[in-house]
Formats: structure tokens, sequence, C-alpha cells
């Protein structure tokens, strides 16, 4: 015999789930402090920096055209 379930309850325990997952993130996201910002902040520009610097000049059209 089959479980019967309560749709109403099974739609609340999913939203709290989705809640708590997204709590999860958005800790993980914006709890951090100042500092650990800044030095993300701070690798991500100078991988940035270090790849523009590795890109290749497009060869530039002949001006005798």
């Amino acid at each position: 015999m089959a479980d019967i379930v309560n749709l109403r309850q099974a739609r609340k325990q999913k939203a709290r789930a989705d809640k708590e997952q997204m709590a999860s993130r958005n800790r993980a996201l914006h709890g951090r402090s100042k500092a650990e910002k800044e030095r993300d902040r701070l690798i991500a520009d100078k991988s940035e920096r270090f790849v523009a610097g590795h890109h290749r000049d497009k060869p530039s059209q002949p001006d005798d055209q």
C-alpha cells in the first residue's frame, strides 16, 4: 500500500529546503571578512593582468591597399 502524502506539507518542505540551500550559498558568498574580499580581488586582478599581458596582437593590415 502506498504512503499518503499531504501535498501542502510537501510543498512547504521543499520551500524550506530551497531557502536553506540559498542561505548556504549566500553565507559562502557574502559571509567573508573585508580582508578576504580584498585578497580575492587582488588575486583576480593579478591573474587578469597576467592573461592580458600574454595576449598576442592581431597582425596589422598592410598600408598599401
